[in-house]
């Protein structure tokens, strides 16, 4: 927890407006349990919730508060399907696994707005879409490409590509030179929707420690988690710790790499439809990524720019703002209220890494999609602790490759590859 723990998750937007949420217990003692998931994120909650739903007692245990990974503190973009398009899963899987994958994706959206909807999340859930702003004229090519193959191969018509001239006209920015829109886009307030989701896990008997960091996991029968004042054992463990996984399992700690995101919101804006029309969740096409949407008061959420360093910068406002003033110069001068980061996990494939080792299931590196497809996650893992594997087994069956070099070496050489495609980006 101590790298993410420095990124500000108290000075955030989203912790300054979300309810306040009563602390759990610490675990103390000795319990026993059906299912004990390891982290307080959406991966976590929705594997609990699953397990608890389908009659499995279940324990949850949170190193920190809930929701303060990743899962509260991300941009709050619902995008949909994987990381990576149905063009490149096409090519990668060929046609009928492709759909089975895009088949998936969709349903981790409907599983993410059934559950707001079934449990009352108030979470300012919005659904009008997402647009990727073209940064070069040359990602009008492969946009069209995308748009064919969702339409043709995927049966999916939502998604179309625009204009430059259509793009200014959702987007009062310069910077672009048309855009990709998928109308099964949205945004949410992170932290809302993790605390909500914590909220319907307890009401289904779900028992949530918090402040109850996980120091060891044994696998040799069935799961047994031990803490510093207490322990749990259990049939079945579900890791869910993303980018804090860190030491607890070195066995597939190479599979993933912890990456700084940085993000600020404004000061409410006068007319923040003139800026982004239509409440869109909006991300560029460059490398590394800029991603923003406006509030539901009515501030520009904006995340973006890169670092290479284990070490925040020292003023986040002043790291994120050239990013901000870039794509929309017209906030030179804007005030930023609110500056945070976190940690989010990649792949080397940018597909996340689902599977088991022996009773002991776990799902981590979303890649930047970790707003719906830990829904899914979730369900899969429940239905496989149940006994119905099949749907598991085409996850599992697209685990990324290991870091080259493992855990040890995948941080230098990771920044080597930033840097080459941050410079990529800049030419």
């Amino acid at each position: 927890m101590g790298f993410n723990s420095g990124l500000g998750m108290e000075r955030s937007y989203y912790a300054a407006t979300a309810a306040a949420c009563p602390q759990s217990l610490q675990l103390e003692g000795q319990h026993e349990a059906d299912v004990v998931v390891i982290g307080g994120g959406y991966t976590g909650l929705h594997a609990a919730l699953n397990a608890a739903e389908r009659g499995f007692s279940v324990i949850l245990l949170e190193a920190g508060r809930i929701g303060w990974g990743a899962s509260g503190r991300n941009g709050g973009q619902m995008i949909p399907g994987w990381r990576k398009g149905a063009s490149e899963l096409i090519a990668r899987y060929g046609e009928a696994k492709a759909r089975t994958l895009f088949d998936l994706g969709m349903e981790a959206r409907a599983l993410t707005l059934g559950a707001i909807e079934k449990h009352a999340i108030a979470c300012d859930a919005r659904t009008n879409g997402h647009l990727i702003a073209a940064a070069k004229p040359a990602d009008i090519v492969w946009m069209q490409a995308e748009a064919r193959a969702l339409e043709g191969v995927m049966r999916y018509p939502h998604a179309h590509v625009l204009s430059r001239e259509e793009t200014r006209a959702k987007l009062d920015s310069p910077d672009f030179h048309g855009g990709f829109f998928d109308g099964g886009g949205g945004h949410l307030h992170p932290l809302k929707y993790a605390l909500g989701l914590a909220a319907a896990a307890r009401a289904t008997g779900v028992q949530v420690f918090e402040q109850s960091q996980a120091l060891s996991v044994e696998t040799a029968s069935g799961v047994a988690v031990r803490t510093a004042h207490g322990a749990v054992r259990a049939r079945f463990g579900v890791l869910a710790c993303d980018a804090l996984l860190d030491g607890l399992e070195p066995r597939i700690a190479g599979r993933i790499m912890p990456v700084a995101n940085y993000l600020i919101a404004t000061q409410p804006l006068d007319d923040p439809r003139a800026l982004i029309a239509d409440d869109l969740a909006v991300s560029d096409s460059r490398f590394v990524v800029n991603y923003f949407r406006m509030s539901a008061d009515g501030r520009l959420v904006f995340g973006g720019g890169e670092r290479y360093t284990p070490n925040p910068p020292a003023d986040i406002p002043a790291f994120v703002r050239p990013y901000v003033t870039r794509i929309f110069p017209q906030l030179a001068n804007v005030r930023i209220e609110y500056a945070w980061g976190g940690l989010v996990s990649i792949t080397m494939s940018r597909l996340p890494h689902i599977g088991r080792m022996g009773d002991l299931f776990y799902a981590h590196g979303y890649s930047g999609q970790g707003v719906l497809i830990p829904a899914l996650a979730g369900r899969v893992l429940a239905e496989a602790m149940a006994g119905t594997g099949e749907r598991f087994d085409v996850l599992a069956s697209i685990a990324p490759p290991e870091f080259p070099g493992g855990a040890a070496l995948r941080a230098p050489l990771y920044v080597l590859g930033m840097l080459w495609y941050a410079l990529r980006d800049r030419l």
